[in-house]
């Protein structure tokens, strides 16, 4: 993160087939040896019991977490489950944002019909005052991400985790992410409501910020993605 000036950042455990996720308390250990560079996010399981653990530990560590993460696509729960009421309830009156997997999945057991971006669309119209992040720009669906952004106040995304290799097309790839980005923020009328990240390792820091630079907007939009709307977000 240093090498390409990036000050700020936050962490977040990583979904991972056949293997055990690295614990909430520990990256919220993680975070404390990273000397302010780093803040946590807590990822939070469809349970009950994970559910009230997450909490309690968002309300431990209330100077530290920074935001929650529901991975969609990759457990059986979708946004808008009972389950998740008390968490919501908590994020939002905390002003803690929620990031969601919204988009393509890292494996083929993942379950599109839950991590579509618009299945996001009836929790932001009964919880206008929860803050929504879709990750990943909702890839492939940038278009349907553009809409929610453009209609929902309390709707954000990230550009996290796009680019995972340079196999095929990869050049020509990364022109198309870069068009589809461009005319998201064009619909939306501005770049206010787009963050930046990585999702590394999946995607290096070089490449994200190659990324930004390929878009073609304007160079305060381009600031925006990179620093000043994680700053405001996510209080940071």
């Amino acid at each position: 993160m240093e090498e390409y000036g990036i000050v700020r950042g936050l962490l977040l455990s990583p979904p991972l087939q056949g293997a055990i996720a690295l614990p909430n308390d520990k990256v919220i250990a993680l975070c404390a040896r990273s000397d302010g560079t780093l803040a946590p996010v807590v990822t939070v399981e469809p349970t009950g019991k994970d559910v009230k653990a997450a909490i309690n530990l968002a309300k431990e560590n209330k100077k530290e977490v920074k935001a929650f993460k529901v991975r969609l696509g990759y457990v059986k729960a979708s946004a808008e489950s009972p389950v998740f009421r008390v968490l919501y309830d908590y994020a939002e009156s905390e002003g803690l944002p929620v990031l969601f997997h919204t988009g393509d999945t890292a494996f083929s057991t993942g379950d599109l019909s839950r991590s579509h971006p618009l299945t996001l669309d009836g929790l932001a119209n009964k919880r206008e005052g929860l803050t929504i992040i879709l990750c990943h720009f909702g890839n492939p669906w940038f278009e349907d991400v553009a809409e929610l952004m453009y209609k929902h106040p309390n709707v954000y995304t990230d550009i996290s985790g796009l680019i995972t290799g340079s196999k095929g097309y990869a050049e020509k790839y990364v022109e198309w992410l870069a068009k589809k980005i461009s005319e998201a923020i064009y619909f939306a009328g501005g770049a206010e409501k787009i963050i930046f990240g990585t999702d590394y390792p999946v995607t290096k820091h070089s490449e994200a910020l190659d990324l930004v630079r390929r878009l073609d907007v304007e160079e305060f939009d381009k600031e925006k993605i990179l620093w000043s709307n994680a700053e405001r977000v996510f209080h940071l």
